[in-house]
């Protein structure tokens, strides 16, 4: 209160009295002209100053930096993750409720697909916690960071067996077509299904139980805290999974065209509908393929040494697959096209087939 009456006082006297003001030295001026700080920033100079800005205290310049260091940090890379795990649990959580919610679909078929996006919406929510686990909360937690990975393992190794659970499912539904639809065909699909997430909860339980490289740096692979010989052994365990799906879908097409051959009458159309199946089954493969082929490898031969951003190369691509997952087993199937319709509209379009899609389906 008396620097400001002092301040005022001496602007309001005038040329003269500023001169006397600035003549003196008294030790209220000695300590105004040493003093940098400003009360009133806005009744200052229009130029800017740093002298004259509001000093703050030395025990929160640290807080500022790290702040302004950590919004710095962020990658981009990152935030791809994480949007791709948004979308991902966006996708997912709607076929999720479609089936829950439509009785109608209880078939081993639809059993499987939402088998499939219950783990993809899982790792879409792992990408998610494991973004603010680095981020927002301390990171150098070892219970958030074995908690984010081991559901990221658990719920990306549920999605490819899932998979490949379909694949077997329609290859079944074509080599026992007579015997398919029956009550052990439904027995077996949830001990399957009962399987997959055992084992699956199984893996994401390792890092957890010891299997992990945060005591040794040297030890770990290219997604920590997963040892170097943990992600060898998913990635070949991937593509033993892929061999058997192509031998599979191989058999599917055999079958496919053998039927096709067998039927007479409708020779022309089942033949433009088989080849169109095989496409079909092809770019399924393909798509599979190209997402997870490059980052499996990869694990193979890199280690925590390589850059990571051919970690990030890698690993983006794979987790795209559980968004196009809910695009190639769920949305193509009319039976859930028309339950969407359903709920979103309360109508049917016309022009969507009623007839109901069986496992053989592509």
């Amino acid at each position: 209160m008396i620097l400001s009456l002092a301040a005022a006082a001496a602007v309001s006297g005038g040329g003269g009295g500023v001169d006397d003001l600035n003549s003196s030295s008294s030790p209220l001026d000695a300590f105004l002209s040493s003093t940098s700080w400003s009360l009133h920033p806005s009744n200052s100079s229009s130029e800017p100053s740093t002298s004259t800005a509001v000093v703050t205290s030395p025990e929160l310049r640290p807080a500022a930096a790290t702040l302004a260091v950590a919004v710095q940090d962020v990658s981009p890379w990152d935030v791809a993750l994480c949007v791709t795990g948004t979308l991902i649990s966006c996708e997912n959580a709607l076929v999720v409720a479609v089936l829950f919610y439509t009785p109608a679909l209880r078939a081993p078929m639809f059993i499987l697909i939402g088998s499939l996006a219950a783990a993809d919406l899982l790792a879409g929510l792992g990408l998610i916690l494991n973004f603010v686990f680095t981020y927002l909360v301390d990171g150098s937690a070892e219970g958030a960071t074995l908690f984010s990975v081991g559901l990221l393992i658990s719920a990306f190794s549920a999605s490819v067996l899932n998979i490949l659970a379909i694949t077997v499912d329609r290859y079944l539904s074509l080599y026992n077509a007579l015997t398919y639809h029956t009550e052990r065909t439904v027995t077996f699909t949830y001990v399957m299904v009962a399987l997959i997430w055992a084992s699956c909860l199984a893996l994401g339980l390792l890092p957890a139980l010891g299997w992990n490289c945060l005591k040794d740096e040297s030890a770990c692979s290219v997604c920590r805290p997963v040892t170097k010989n943990n992600a060898v052994a998913l990635a070949v365990a991937f593509l033993l999974v892929f061999a058997l799906m192509m031998q599979l879908y191989l058999q599917i097409c055999k079958i496919a065209f053998r039927h096709a051959q067998q039927i007479a009458v409708q020779h022309q159309f089942v033949a433009i509908s088989t080849t169109k199946g095989v496409s079909t089954l092809s770019a399924i493969l393909c798509a599979f393929g190209a997402c997870w082929l490059p980052f499996a490898m990869y694990s193979i031969v890199a280690d925590s040494s390589y850059p990571v951003l051919y970690t990030y190369v890698t690993v983006l691509p794979a987790t795209c697959c559980s968004v196009i997952n809910p695009v190639i087993y769920a949305f193509r199937n009319p039976d859930i096209q028309k339950s969407l319709w359903l709920a979103c509209c309360g109508c049917v379009p016309s022009n969507l087939s009623l007839r109901p899609r069986t496992s053989s389906d592509v």
